[in-house]
C-alpha cells in the first residue's frame, strides 16, 4: 500500500531521528517536520522506519 499521508503529532522531542533516516520527507528546524511535496512512494520503507523507531511515536502515516 502506497503513503499519502504524513504527519507529526504534539509531543515531538527533537531527537532528530526522523531526519537522519529519511532527509527527503522531515526536516528538523526547532521541532520534526514534514517537508511539503514530499514525494512519499518513493520514500515509503524509510517513512515507515522513521515512524517505528521515533521514541515518542508521534510520527504517523495513512496508505491508500
Amino acid at each position: 500500500m502506497a503513503i499519502k499521508k504524513v504527519w507529526i503529532e504534539d509531543g515531538c522531542t527533537s531527537c532528530g531521528l526522523c531526519e537522519e533516516i529519511c532527509p527527503d520527507v522531515f526536516e528538523m528546524p526547532d521541532e520534526a517536520k514534514v517537508i511539503d511535496g514530499a514525494d512519499f512512494i518513493a520514500h515509503e520503507n524509510d517513512i515507515k522506519e522513521a515512524a517505528e523507531n521515533c521514541p515518542v511515536e508521534v510520527i504517523k502515516y495513512d496508505e491508500l
